[in-house]
């Protein structure tokens, strides 16, 4: 049985309605990224970051996975163990669609976190009656469970682990400028990795590609999978 791993961004969700902050109505337009993601800009005015999370948090609820979501289901269910999904979006789509072995390494919209004592709580259990939700555990003040500019992304080892054992890494809807999450191709690509991208322009990391495919992914993923389950699938 073949490691297939898979690594998704803002793409994918953005043929689910969800915006990315690279497009000209994107999410920072009106807000620079320090104000509304970072450490800093929270303790400067948490009130308008909360409003900011809340927005997105519910934009994800009224957000459905699409074609490309449900391929990748369909991928874990033939690959078992030997499938892992790393993703750079928070918006919880994989989860949706049902995908298990998901490393969200900018963490989730649907988690929150105390800015105090870290202790967790589910998003849809917070009151937004409060300008901020408040930790009751301490006191505190809850925050997005998502990683900020400035903040080291969850599960680097797992995932460096992941790629270095893996036979195919396809890339879904990423840009390859943003790291760590854009260096991971020269990782798998080291250790021998085949490595398949689909995106609709081409990656700033094109050169660690063996195969590129402009388009979109609720397109051009499911013919992938089912290419990979045809040829290497099965338990």
């Amino acid at each position: 049985m073949k490691n297939i791993t898979v690594l998704t961004g803002a793409g994918i969700s953005a043929e689910s309605g969800i915006r990315t902050f690279r497009d000209s109505d994107g999410l920072w337009e009106n807000h620079r990224v320090e104000d509304v993601a970072s450490p800093q800009g929270f303790a400067k005015n948490p009130v308008l970051v909360w409003d900011f999370y809340k927005a997105r948090y519910q934009q994800s609820l009224d957000a459905e996975p699409n074609p490309a979501h449900y391929a990748l289901t369909r991928l874990e269910e033939h690959f078992g163990d030997s499938f892992n999904l790393i993703t750079q979006n928070v918006d919880g789509l994989h989860i949706r669609a049902g995908n298990t072995r998901v490393y969200e390494m900018h963490g989730r919209l649907a988690m929150a976190f105390c800015s105090s004592c870290r202790s967790k709580t589910a998003t849809s259990e917070l009151d937004f009656s409060q300008k901020i939700p408040i930790c009751t555990t301490c006191g505190g003040n809850m925050r997005a469970d998502i990683v900020w500019f400035g903040e080291i992304p969850y599960y680097l080892y797992e995932i460096d682990e992941i790629l270095k054992n893996t036979d195919f890494l396809l890339i879904l809807g990423t840009s390859g400028v943003v790291y760590p999450a854009a260096g991971f191709v020269m990782t798998a690509k080291i250790f021998g990795a085949t490595t398949i991208a689909v995106n609709l322009e081409e990656p700033e990391n094109r050169r660690y590609l063996d195969e590129f495919y402009p388009g979109k992914c609720g397109e051009l993923v499911p013919q992938i999978v089912d290419k990979l389950i045809q040829n290497y699938g099965g338990r």
